[in-house]
């Protein structure tokens, strides 16, 4: 390994007051054992309700390595991360969750792959411990996208992944306020590979990723990464569009040949009512990508610091 090499951990953190005393040990403790330095923790605080500050507090007060950023609310855990990575330090960055279903101790295997030439080492996800039905989700979700995007998405890929300085500062200059990381570390490119790791059991507390959040999150993969909805909703028009021409020229021919009235009342209610179905739906996949312009155009920051917390000093206002 590269003994002259700082690293940078980033760790959103939202209400992991259960977590945070196994984790601040179990990083630490990786951190002791990596080469080079000095190497430092970025934890952001994504306007956590609980003990989460004061803890974060403390353990910057004892560890010169631990920086807190606290955000004056909460903006989500994409725009967290972002935050991390816009005061991380290090030549090198691992992104992570604060549940410890992302192991910080395969770190030395990260670096690893690293040292052979990747600008970033992406963790895949195995043997995951959720309900058997969120697994099928996740499944069908990551590869749905990925068949979706314009760019190679790694699957059963989460944020979990290490990335040299050059990547991250890649991604920072992205300008998009409606963010995919996962997505957005794909389209920057360089040379990336990825390890599979099974993924561990949450050390404590319950997940913070409702259901509404987490298909909130796969739409924005899919939107974000791919005009293909708009095309779908355009091909199943044109479609609809076919099968109208196709009914008309058998209602003429039934009049004019047969010399009789085409019947089927219930058959043209039904017909409608599935051809506003598809409009709706063609309207409100429009509306997205509408949405999405909407909140680009208002340019409004990522996320609002409240408090800035680095080793060894008192959290200051900003």
């Amino acid at each position: 390994m590269n003994p002259a090499r700082c690293v940078s951990l980033a760790i959103p953190v939202f209400n992991e007051e259960a977590v945070l005393p196994e984790l601040l040990s179990r990083v630490a403790g990786i951190l002791d054992q990596t080469p080079g330095g000095p190497h430092e923790v970025v934890f952001v605080n994504d306007g956590s309700s609980d003990g989460s500050q004061a803890l974060l507090e403390t353990a910057a007060a004892r560890d010169q390595r631990i920086t807190v950023v606290a955000l004056s609310r909460n903006f989500g855990h994409q725009a967290a991360l972002s935050a991390a990575f816009d005061y991380v330090t290090g030549d090198v960055v691992l992104a992570m969750d604060a549940d410890l279903q992302d192991t910080p101790e395969i770190l030395p295997d990260l670096l690893r792959r690293l040292d052979e030439g990747f600008d970033v080492v992406v963790v895949r996800r195995a043997a995951r411990k959720e309900s058997w039905w969120l697994r099928v989700a996740y499944h069908t979700a990551y590869r749905l996208i990925a068949r979706m995007s314009d760019i190679p998405l790694t699957v059963d890929a989460g944020d979990f992944a290490l990335m040299t300085r050059r990547v991250v500062d890649a991604i920072r200059a992205l300008p998009e306020r409606e963010r995919y990381l996962r997505g957005l570390r794909s389209w920057v490119g360089y040379r990336q590979t990825s390890v599979v790791v099974p993924r561990a059991e949450r050390a404590g507390g319950t997940s913070k990723y409702s259901l509404g959040r987490l298909i909130s999150l796969a739409m924005d993969g899919a939107f974000s990464f791919s005009l293909v909805p708009l095309r779908v909703s355009a091909a199943v028009g044109f479609i609809a569009f076919g099968f109208a021409i196709l009914f008309s020229i058998y209602s003429i021919f039934v009049r004019l040949v047969l010399g009789r009235v085409p019947q089927g009342f219930t058959a043209l209610i039904v017909v409608m009512t599935f051809l506003a179905g598809l409009v709706l739906i063609a309207v409100w996949i429009v509306g997205e990508y509408v949405g999405r312009i909407y909140a680009e155009v208002k340019h409004r920051p990522l996320y609002v610091v409240d408090t800035v917390a680095r080793g060894g000093r008192p959290a200051e206002r900003r």
